[in-house]
């Protein structure tokens, strides 16, 4: 076991690997905490005990900082040289006290031996943070296997943004998260944890962080407290999926717009649609001043939203780099969605290039539209992404804009947009249609379309217009009658 002195804080992010976000299905837009007792800290080769009327204790395989020098207001430049050592953890925690802890996990994280530390210390300085690896083995298996090349937020950053919080003090320990492999763990199992930095000279190791599950005999007294309790969405987290947990598939509606929907929208023209949508009382529906980068390119899909704030240098430092809401926004998108990107109007900036529209295209996107410029033109437009936009410009993110969020309303060429609404584009423009409405319109403006081709053909036989466009009750029976 190292030598590690009894830790004034115990602090633990919840998410922070893209495997385990990923798992989870969802990825936070900064790094959250919590904190676990002192009293939670155990060594190697030591057991845990499976409370007595709970099922799902889990094991966490992590990367754990131990303190060395006090850090307060530390720079990400400068993190690194206040943590002494790295070292391998076990962030056990018993799903079945989840609930009522309102994610605090005060007790399903912090009984007696759920912090598994050592055994041997790796000196930091030794190592690039960037090139780490946890590996975790169950009974001899190996269940998780990752690197910090797959952090969501890099170990120097979640030092520098603690300490802007409070000073981290010497001997402070800072679990980093678990990649996804983490389930459950029942009695008689033997958990196995190792850290090491392949790359580094001398390969150094934490070596194997061992821990056997044990069944306890005392239950929790219901007179001092909340139970254990665990229904479907915790066993599914627990075992790290539903189909793990021995649990059905959860029938999910399809997502976005029905086959026969798209294929009715595809047939409608823009212009016949916003007609529709004016008979309604929508009049701001248009997305305006923009043209698409693939001549007669047609769109039809549903809004995934991405909003951009003017440019200020310090918000763009927190917010500009990284994972930004930018990045996540494209890697969320679902099959037959639009991005559509609010930047202001200015197209004085790119905001897309080619290698995000590539995972676009990728992901299934029906497209892109924004109200600015978008970099490497050419290159979009040869990966066959139809993109709306206000041109070419070969400036990069920060020049004008901050990626903020994702998945909200937001304003795109004067035309609100929410999450979801329908979005279609062709010659004549791109507009927006309320998801509740697009059947109705859609099936209105294809009527409509129809009643205009049988009025262009009596026009090109001689008829004139007076009358015929739009109909009287005379043209409208006939009209009726050669249907």
């Amino acid at each position: 076991m190292a030598e590690l002195a009894r830790p004034g804080k115990i602090i633990a992010i919840h998410l922070n690997y893209v495997s385990r976000s990923d798992q989870r299905g969802r990825r936070p837009a900064a790094p959250s905490y919590f904190f676990k007792p002192a009293s939670s800290l155990a060594g190697t080769d030591g057991v845990v005990e499976r409370p007595a009327g709970t099922e799902l204790l889990a094991f966490e395989g992590e990367i754990a900082l131990v303190i060395g020098t006090a850090a307060r207001r530390v720079s990400v430049d400068g993190a690194w040289s206040h943590v002494a050592s790295v070292t391998a953890s076990n962030d056990l925690g018993l799903y079945d006290l989840r609930a009522n802890d309102k994610g605090s996990n005060v007790r399903s994280k912090g009984g007696d031996g759920y912090t598994p530390v050592g055994p041997d210390l790796i000196d930091a300085s030794r190592v690039d943070p960037s090139a780490l690896r946890v590996r975790t083995w169950v009974n001899g298996e190996l269940a998780q296997d990752d690197t910090t090349s797959g952090l969501l937020f890099p170990l120097p950053q979640l030092v520098a943004d603690l300490s802007q919080h409070f000073t981290l003090e010497p001997g402070d320990i800072i679990l980093t998260g678990t990649p996804a492999g983490s389930s459950v763990i029942v009695p008689g199992d033997v958990v196995e944890v190792e850290v090491d930095a392949p790359g580094a000279p001398g390969a150094p190791s934490s070596g194997r962080l061992r821990t056997t599950v044990t069944q306890g005999e005392i239950e929790f007294d219901p007179a001092l407290g909340s139970m254990p309790a665990v229904d479907d969405l915790q066993r599914a987290e627990a075992w790290g999926s539903r189909e793990l947990a021995g649990l059905p598939p959860v029938e999910q509606p399809a997502p976005g717009l029905s086959p026969e929907l798209r294929t009715k929208l595809e047939a409608a023209p823009t212009a016949g649609l916003s007609s529709q949508l004016r008979k309604r009382g929508l009049h701001s529906c248009f997305i305006d001043g923009l043209s698409a980068n693939l001549p007669g390119a047609k769109i039809v899909g549903t809004a995934k939203t991405l909003r951009f704030v003017p440019a200020r240098e310090d918000l763009f430092k927190s917010h500009g780099g990284g994972y930004n809401a930018q990045k996540r926004a494209f890697d969320a998108v679902g099959e037959g969605e639009i991005i559509v990107i609010e930047a202001r109007g200015d197209e004085t900036t790119g905001t897309l290039g080619d290698i995000l529209a590539l995972r676009a295209r990728t992901r299934g996107a029906a497209g892109v539209v924004t109200d600015g410029g978008v970099r490497d033109f050419d290159a979009v437009a040869e990966i066959g992404l139809p993109v709306f936009s206000k041109g070419a410009h070969p400036s990069v993110l920060g020049r004008k804009h901050v990626p903020w969020e994702f998945d909200v309303t937001i304003g795109c060429g004067g035309a609100t947009v929410q999450p979801g609404d329908v979005i279609v584009g062709d010659g004549d423009g791109v507009i927006v249609i309320p998801a509740h409405l697009a059947e109705e319109v859609a099936d209105a403006a294809l009527a409509q379309e129809d009643e205009d081709a049988w009025i262009a053909e009596q026009v090109a036989a001689g008829h004139p217009v007076d009358g015929l466009f739009p109909m009287n009750a005379e043209w409208r029976a006939k009209y009726e009658a050669s249907r």
